[in-house]
């Protein structure tokens, strides 16, 4: 089977996120890199297609003239898909050119600047009949699917409690203002949107929570919090969560808890049971239960689910991480392109929908008086 062939826009040398997902798109062979607009400095850009290999006629000054020229290539030469993996102001006008060029669309979280923004892209994907997936990366992981499908069983009983947090440290000094260009960008109102913290990091706890529970949150108390000094976008979470069933959550995201690295953990509990899951040990699923002995499902290892297992490459005991965790998502989106009827799923415009009208509740909660604020638009709690 031919590879599908993807393209570029942002990513450029020195860029973490972009590398990033090259890396997952090319792990199981389904994509090939062939274009892209790194960067709008001319030099960096040219740098960054030679040192891919690309064609220096597929280096792009800009996205504008990479889907101009792209769209009167011979269907079997353009790219298939654009990679959106720019800060958060340029996902929906690039999202949306290229869907309406007839590009399938991955992108970078969040969706959008506002929901407003990402009711375009859902519309503009529906109009095109292309895909649109979302960098959700977490839920890739084996084990998220493990513990998902393990709750949609019914193996817990109702669900009542969810906890997420996701906690970092490398923002607790005011390194945005130190010339650090990846602090900066997501510390700028201009370029990050709404929420700093809130729509980094908050949104992969979000999703995640609402992902595996089967839940949808209906209502949200919040608090954000700004810890230092000067900095212009909250740096720090914390939510009470509703959910429609009447199960109830807590979320806890923060870039300042200083000595943090990438502390994502996940706990749900119902009736019978729970489990708790960490992205820093993400090949280990822990259950507990009421009734007998806490269980270890380890990655790879016996007592997996069948469906789980097919998004697991090595032996047991061989550490799968964050790179496979992203490789699972480009793979589900090349079998959704493809339709060879796999039907992996994949985060796309729900998740991205669902997560925009979280960032907007929490701000909204956090600057009023109001206790709780519903995260459906025209409800009232």
């Amino acid at each position: 089977m031919s590879r599908l062939r993807l393209g570029m826009a942002g990513g450029g040398e020195g860029a973490f996120i972009g590398a990033v997902h090259r890396m997952a798109a090319a792990l199981d062979g389904d994509w090939e890199l062939v274009a892209g607009a790194f960067s709008t400095d001319g030099g960096r850009n040219t740098r960054t297609g030679a040192l891919l290999g690309l064609d220096p006629q597929r280096v792009y000054p800009t996205l504008d003239a990479l889907i101009a020229h792209e769209i009167t290539l011979p269907a079997d030469q353009r790219i298939d898909a654009l990679a959106v993996v720019t800060p958060n102001h340029l996902h929906a006008p690039m999202a949306i050119a290229a869907l309406d060029a007839g590009f399938h669309v991955f992108c970078e979280k969040p969706m959008a600047m506002s929901v407003v923004e990402a009711e375009a892209i859902a519309a503009a994907a529906k109009a095109s009949g292309r895909h649109f997936a979302l960098a959700f990366t977490y839920s890739g992981y084996p084990m998220i699917e493990e513990a998902r499908a393990r709750v949609e069983r019914g193996d817990f009983g109702a669900i009542r409690l969810v906890q997420v947090e996701y906690l970092q440290g490398w923002l607790s000094q005011p390194i945005d203002t130190d010339g650090n260009k990846q602090a900066e960008w997501r510390t700028d109102p201009a370029r990050a949107g709404l929420g700093g913290c809130l729509g980094d990091i908050g949104t992969h706890a979000f999703q995640l929570a609402e992902h595996v529970s089967g839940l949808s949150v209906k209502s949200v108390s919040a608090d954000l919090t700004t810890h230092v000094e000067g900095r212009r976008l909250d740096d720090d979470v914390s939510a009470l969560l509703r959910f429609e069933s009447g199960a109830r959550g807590v979320l806890k995201a923060s870039q300042v808890a200083a000595g943090e690295e990438n502390g994502l953990r996940l706990r749900i509990h119902g009736e019978r049971g729970g489990l708790d899951w960490s992205q820093m040990e993400p090949n280990t699923l822990t259950l507990r239960w009421l009734d007998r002995p806490t269980e270890i499902v380890r990655t790879g290892g016996p007592g997996m689910l069948d469906a789980t297992a097919t998004l697991v490459r090595t032996p047991a005991g061989h550490p799968e991480g964050y790179i496979e965790a992203f490789a699972n998502l480009y793979r589900a989106f090349a079998s959704a392109i493809r339709g060879d009827g796999n039907d992996r799923w994949f985060p796309g415009v729900t998740d991205g929908l669902r997560t925009m009208r979280f960032i907007e509740a929490v701000i909204a909660n956090a600057a009023s008086d109001q206790k709780w604020t519903s995260v459906n638009p025209g409800e009232n709690e």
